[in-house]
Order: C-alpha cells, then sequence, then structure tokens
C-alpha cells in the first residue's frame, strides 16, 4: 500500500515502464554521454504528485540507472519529462526516492 506523498512498493517492469522510458531516452542519451544499445527497465516505483513521477531502474549494459520521470496529469497535454537521473548504479541497488 501507498502511503500518501511516498512511493509506491517496487514492482517489476512492464511493457508500459518500456514506453514511459522510452519516450526520454534522447534526453537520457544526454546526460550520460552516449547512445544506449541497452536500454531495459528491470523495476520501478511511482509517486502520485500533481501528476505521477516513476523512479525506474534501467539496464544499459555496463551498468544501471536510475531514472525519475514525471508524468504530469493527462488532462494538461503534457510530454513526461526526465527529472533526474543517478549514474553507476548496480542491480541490486535499491530504488528509492530521488
Amino acid at each position: 500500500m501507498m502511503k500518501c506523498g511516498g512511493t509506491s512498493d517496487s514492482k517489476p517492469a512492464d511493457a508500459e515502464i518500456q514506453s514511459i522510458i522510452n519516450e526520454v531516452k534522447g534526453t537520457v542519451e544526454d546526460k550520460v554521454g552516449k547512445k544506449l544499445d541497452t536500454y531495459e527497465p528491470v523495476s520501478y516505483k511511482t509517486q502520485v504528485v500533481a501528476g505521477t513521477n516513476y523512479f525506474v531502474k534501467v539496464n544499459i549494459g555496463d551498468e544501471h540507472i536510475h531514472l525519475r520521470i514525471f508524468a504530469p496529469l493527462p488532462h494538461t497535454n503534457q510530454p513526461k519529462e526526465l527529472s533526474d537521473v543517478q549514474r553507476g548504479k548496480t542491480a541490486e541497488d535499491e530504488l528509492c526516492y530521488f
């Protein structure tokens, strides 16, 4: 169960999460400074705000990264945006709020 303002429990990534991270892939590549041939979501957490924050652990081949993606409320018709990237993560690192 999610507490108000907190993040959900970690869940395995699915096709919806792959679609969400695909929307910000170009920005992620700019932030990490390279083209990502491997770009596979592993797990994710959500946080409901005025929209939804997605915290996603992503395998990029030689390392894992954690992404924070903000999805505005649907009625705003605004695109999802990459809020932050954490690099140098491992498959075992817990996905936390950042």
